[in-house]
């Protein structure tokens, strides 16, 4: 591994981006859910519906949501797999993981919150049936960790599901790139007294992968039937895959 990193558009050693990525979300889990509603004007809840219909889960199945922040996907799928599902909620970060956890608690659900890291999961082998990413992988240091990591503990059969910010058409661009970076960054000061954590949130997106080059890092960690749909232009894209 190299031990040269990005966080943002700043390169910095490779040591140092889990901690200065949990500044971040430390800063911005209060507001995290609300400012999630006012910079997708809604629509990461969509995209997050779309993804549970894709996921397949369904009454009985075991989930594994890594970096699943504040539950919100957790809880969805909890209501998917039942009474006789198995869903738990895991996050790096102790602020977000404790938001997360207490939304779902306020529901009416008791689900298993663990702090711990994507890169080395706590989980046996061939153990879930689906393990979802939402809006986290590209905050990781070794993505092809993570990737290893999510096809080591799902059983043969299961699907990982990944939804994160992807590249839009290029004919968008210049209008995202100016909401991205003059918008956002004012909303995260206005709403949240940050700017700057908002700021490297619009650059980690131009850091990570595109959708083709994503699909072959998932096939790379093993994974067959790799597939994205593209949402809202390549706004965000999901990616799907099957463990053999």
């Amino acid at each position: 591994m190299s031990d040269k990193t990005h966080f943002g558009f700043e390169t910095i050693d490779a040591k140092d981006k889990a901690p200065r990525v949990a500044r971040v979300f430390d800063s911005v889990a209060p507001c995290y859910d609300v400012m999630n509603d006012l910079m997708s004007a809604g629509l990461h809840r969509f995209w997050k519906a779309f993804t549970v219909v894709k996921s397949g889960v369904r009454e009985g199945a075991r989930v594994l949501d890594v970096a699943g922040g504040t539950g919100d996907l957790a809880l969805a799928f909890a209501r998917k797999a039942g009474k006789t599902g198995e869903v738990w909620l895991t996050d790096i970060n102790d602020a977000m993981l404790a938001r997360g956890r207490d939304r779902i608690c306020d529901e009416g659900f008791i689900l298993p919150a663990v702090r711990c890291d994507a890169e080395k999961l706590p989980f046996p082998e061939n153990h879930f049936d689906c393990v979802s990413m939402a809006f986290g992988l590209r905050n990781m240091t070794r993505k092809d960790a993570a990737l290893a990591e999510a096809r080591r503990v799902l059983r043969p059969g299961g699907r990982l599901v990944v939804l994160e910010f992807s590249r839009v058409r290029e004919a968008l661009s210049p209008a995202y790139d100016f909401y991205s970076f003059n918008v956002i960054p004012r909303l995260g000061e206005w709403i949240a007294g940050d700017a700057a954590s908002y700021r490297y949130l619009a650059e980690s997106i131009r850091q990570h992968p595109d959708q083709e080059t994503l699909k072959k890092m998932i096939e790379d960690a093993g994974f067959e039937r790799v597939d994205y749909h593209n949402l809202c232009f390549g706004v965000a894209a999901l990616h799907c895959a099957v463990k053999f």
